[in-house]
């Protein structure tokens, strides 16, 4: 017998995808070692827990997860509702970390800082896929420890590594130096981030959910605060792509985002600046002073950057990788999730096929699988981790065979800084009580995260 096959499979992220591919490993008779830095699984999704999301809870529960949780005890929630973060992590997360087949082979507080094959760097070849990869894991309080295992799941998310606010891919001049009045992506403004914007002018950066969820969160905090003011930049020429379809929006919630949003804009509660990239940021007594490419200047006490996510991939620089090189998806992947021609309903279903690199037994999965595209959906990481398993486990017809279906759902902003399904605001939500489209969850955020949001996992 294969010694190697007898080996665990690491995976990277506690988060929904995850967690996920663990109860499918476990069914497929593989033995799961999953790491996660942050303290408890979901973590990432944590810091976005008061954020409320577009798809019902029918769309965000994986089959293989559910029938594990199904011998606990526990009681799933109503499909039709939208939960927010917190209870995605509370009604879900929590309890299927805890199951007894998932408890004992989770780690926490476990960042994953580089992952090899077992006495090799990327430059060997000769016997490669035969060997076993090393895992080094870097636990809370400094111990460093290697752990050696058969394959490799990466669903680490993206939250941790958000794009910078300057243009061309890098960070605006200055801004590593006005970290300080630099905010979380998703900051719960009405909540435990208050103090930190009530009654400040508020500068929103990006064109995509994130930042919508951000300024009408503002908007409402601006009734009761009157002093403070929104402020919301963009790069584009116009903020059409972020009011998106509307009423014709196959997501009802997502669409009434949009709605509001223009109706906010329109009203004045909200300042917008247009074709607004950003160079520089100067830090000053009181606040930020943010340049524009061409010259224009925008002075705030606090920035919200809404900008998106790129995956971290130094952990890994050992590895035989094969990614797209504009999106730095998965090389056949990349084509199919591009944001610029492709919106979350119109990507096709796929597994363990497209998501393989030229590593053997090596896979990237939830929302760091699509790289820098933000048209991930949640019910495609399942799918994802479902044929990833099954291909691990030699049933390569099983692996093959995808079973998905997306709906077209409007326009994807490119860079919303989320999933394609990202949150929805409390009041729009409510509205809708659940969506009319087969929609899951954000994550990537991740879980690590998805969201991850490390992010969503």
């Amino acid at each position: 017998m294969d010694p190697v096959k007898n080996l665990p499979v690491a995976v990277i992220g506690a988060g929904p995808i995850g967690l996920a591919a663990a109860a499918h490993l476990l069914e497929r008779g593989l033995e799961p070692l999953i790491f996660e830095a942050g303290p408890t699984a979901g973590w990432a999704i944590g810091q976005w827990r008061h954020i409320r999301l577009f798809s019902p809870w029918r769309f965000n529960l994986d089959a293989a997860a559910v029938r594990l949780l199904d011998g606990t005890g526990w009681e799933s929630p109503r499909l039709t509702a939208l939960p927010y973060g917190g209870e995605l992590i509370d009604n879900y997360l929590t309890p299927l970390a805890a199951t007894p087949a998932l408890a004992p082979r989770l780690q926490t507080g476990a960042r994953v800082i580089a992952v090899t094959r077992q006495g090799m760097d990327k430059t060997h070849t000769r016997d490669r896929g035969t060997m076993p990869f090393t895992v080094r894991v870097e636990r809370n309080g400094g111990e460093v420890r290697d752990h050696t295992v058969s394959a490799v799941i990466d669903a680490s998310g993206t939250w941790s590594t958000r794009n910078p606010l300057g243009t061309a891919g890098l960070p605006a001049i200055g801004e590593e130096a006005a970290a300080g009045r630099i905010s979380l992506p998703l900051p719960d403004v009405a909540g435990r981030d208050r103090a930190s914007f009530a009654g400040r002018r508020v500068l929103v950066v990006g064109a995509g959910h994130s930042a919508a969820n951000t300024l009408i969160s503002l908007a409402g905090l601006a009734k009761e605060e009157p002093a403070t003011t929104i402020l919301w930049a963009v790069r584009g020429p116009s903020a059409e792509k972020v009011y998106g379809g509307g009423d014709l929006d196959g997501l009802p919630a997502r669409g009434q985002l949009g709605s509001r949003l223009r109706r906010l804009v329109e009203a004045g509660t909200i300042e917008l600046h247009t074709g607004f990239g950003i160079a520089a940021l100067k830090s000053l007594d009181s606040g930020v002073s943010v340049e524009a490419v061409d010259g224009r200047t925008l002075d705030a006490d606090v920035v919200v950057p809404c900008t998106g996510f790129r995956p971290d991939l130094d952990i890994l620089r050992e590895l035989r990788l094969d990614l797209d090189p504009a999106v730095e998806a998965p090389t056949q992947l990349g084509p199919l999730i591009d944001p610029e021609f492709h919106s979350c309903g119109t990507v096709q279903p796929h597994g363990a096929k497209l998501l393989a690199h030229p590593e053997k037994d090596f896979y990237i999965v939830g929302m760091k699988s699509y790289g820098r595209a933000p048209t991930f959906l949640l019910a495609t990481g399942y799918e994802q981790v479902r044929s990833v398993a099954a291909a691990l486990a030699g049933d390569r017809e099983a692996a093959d065979t995808v079973h998905l279906e997306l709906p077209e759902t409007g326009v994807c902003s490119t860079d919303s800084g989320t999933s394609c399904d990202a949150p929805a605001p409390v009041a729009a939500a409510a509205e809708t009580g659940c969506c009319a489209a087969p929609e899951p969850v954000l994550v990537g955020f991740p879980t690590g995260l998805a969201h991850g949001r490390s992010g969503i996992n």
